[in-house]
């Protein structure tokens, strides 16, 4: 068990967190619906399986505190991104199931906004939309080909736009910018407050939230904890980071880390130097992913993707901070606004986001075992854990609904490799895609070394 839970990232160390958490179940009980994970997806699908059904007896079980997870570290983007391309989406499921997947992650951002108004939770959103960078001409070249994928699906200026330098320096001015896409659909938020906020309302009509509570494994029928089970007619995987730390599951989603930085807030000097009106959400077209937002009050919290995959796949305190991930995050910070050069860094942290072996996200229920699952959102989960709690609520509830009959639903992914392959492949695509950017910083396309990193690691 955790004690410093403001210590987890910046946006926990920003909230109020209640002397005393939620009581851990401590004997046998029985629900209808048992949700392992009190991160965003376990409670979307409480919240919309009870609003389906307020009869429903339904229970969720968070070894620590709602939020511990990626859903109180995240970058704060609720936006309308899925890990995979629609053009992979298309060879694997067809135009229209890729076109439907699409609409639908836009569709959630809405239903996202909905909720946070209806149900007055204050989580700082702010619909300003993201921009991508393109800072030297390989990264141009990658945002015209996301561009001309958007229009060959349909999806035209009010999904997907190419900014000129002009144009984006009107919105934001990152060095070495030569132009850059924009959407709308995204918004800032501080993902802390939704997380917790969410627990409130389902708790508020019903949902009994049981934290403290450590699943050691999932079974047909029933969850297992040190020394009793509890049993539930429907059994709910939302574990998404920490799937691997389930028995049976040790394969099943790799834990890989995400790092962050929050600055100290800007003053207005620093502001308009980039400008920045609209507080969009950022990142370039960089391969090791990067991404940044305006905090709500003044600050830049910024982070990516570098940290080491741990030898199979383990998971604790003493990774959630890398102080040369860190080091790396505060010098492309720099690199993109010079101005910011003696803005100090006030919090650091990290966690694990969940990654299949295709990189598929997928969520399903199986009706003979009563086991269902939701997650392998790649660090776009924010967005696509509304997307997966309806869903499942729709499964759960038997509901033939256009959800259900998305492309990602029912998808199995296969089993990540046995040690040490799953080392040593995974931090060799690692090394291969902070090479590749390092070429393309220089204006060098990288033919093999990214597409090597990608077949590596599963990525089509």
């Amino acid at each position: 068990m955790t004690t410093n839970y403001p210590g987890l990232s910046f946006w926990m160390d920003s909230i109020e967190l209640p002397a005393v958490q939620r009581s851990p179940i401590d004997a046998p009980a029985e629900f209808d619906v048992a949700i392992v994970g009190g991160g965003l997806t376990g409670l979307w699908t409480a919240y919309y399986a009870k609003i389906a059904d307020p009869n429903l007896n339904v229970a969720v079980f968070e070894r620590e505190i709602c939020g511990f997870g990626a859903s109180g570290r995240n970058g704060g983007w609720a936006s309308a991104l899925f890990p995979q391309s629609m053009a992979s989406l298309a060879a694997r499921f067809g135009r229209s199931a890729a076109i439907a997947m699409v609409q639908a992650m836009v569709d959630s951002l809405v239903e996202v906004r909905r909720v946070v108004a209806a149900e007055g939770i204050e989580c700082d959103l702010h619909a300003g939309g993201t921009l991508t960078f393109g800072r030297t001409k390989v990264q141009v070249a990658k945002l015209r080909s996301e561009l001309g994928e958007a229009r060959e699906f349909g999806f035209g200026e009010d999904y997907l736009r190419f900014l000129d330098k002009s144009e984006t320096d009107e919105r934001m001015r990152a060095s070495g910018t030569l132009s850059s896409l924009f959407t709308p659909h995204c918004a800032r938020i501080q993902p802390a407050k939704l997380v917790r906020g969410l627990a409130e309302v389902c708790e508020r009509i019903g949902v009994k939230i049981f934290e403290g509570s450590r699943v050691l494994a999932i079974a047909p029928g029933r969850v297992e904890f040190e020394r009793f089970s509890v049993k539930a007619g429907k059994v709910i995987r939302a574990t998404e980071g920490y799937t691997s730390q389930l028995r049976g599951e040790h394969r099943t989603l790799m834990p890989i880390y995400s790092m962050m930085i929050a600055t100290e807030p800007l003053d207005r000097e620093q502001l308009d130097s980039i400008g920045w009106a609209n507080r969009e959400t950022f990142t370039d077209a960089r391969s090791m992913i990067i991404y940044g937002q305006l905090t709500s009050d003044g600050r830049i919290a910024f982070g990516g993707r570098g940290a080491p995959y741990h030898f199979g796949s383990r998971i604790g305190g003493a990774f959630d901070r890398d102080v040369e991930v860190a080091a790396l995050l505060r010098q492309s910070l720099i690199e993109l606004f010079p101005s910011l050069a003696k803005v100090g860094v006030t919090h650091h942290w990290g966690g694990p986001l969940g990654v299949p072996r295709d990189w598929m996200a997928s969520v399903g229920l199986d009706n003979e075992s009563g086991i269902g699952w939701a997650g392998g959102y790649v660090g776009d989960g924010v967005t696509t854990t509304n997307l997966a709690g309806r869903t499942l609520a729709d499964l759960i509830c038997s509901t033939d609904s256009a959800l259900v009959r998305l492309p990602w639903v029912g998808h199995r992914s296969r089993k990540w490799e046995v040690e040490p392959l799953r080392f040593a492949g995974v931090n060799l695509a690692i090394r291969l895609t902070k090479a590749a950017d390092r070429r393309e910083s220089n204006g060098t396309p990288h033919p093999w070394q990214g597409r090597l990193a990608d077949l590596v690691r599963g990525r089509t």
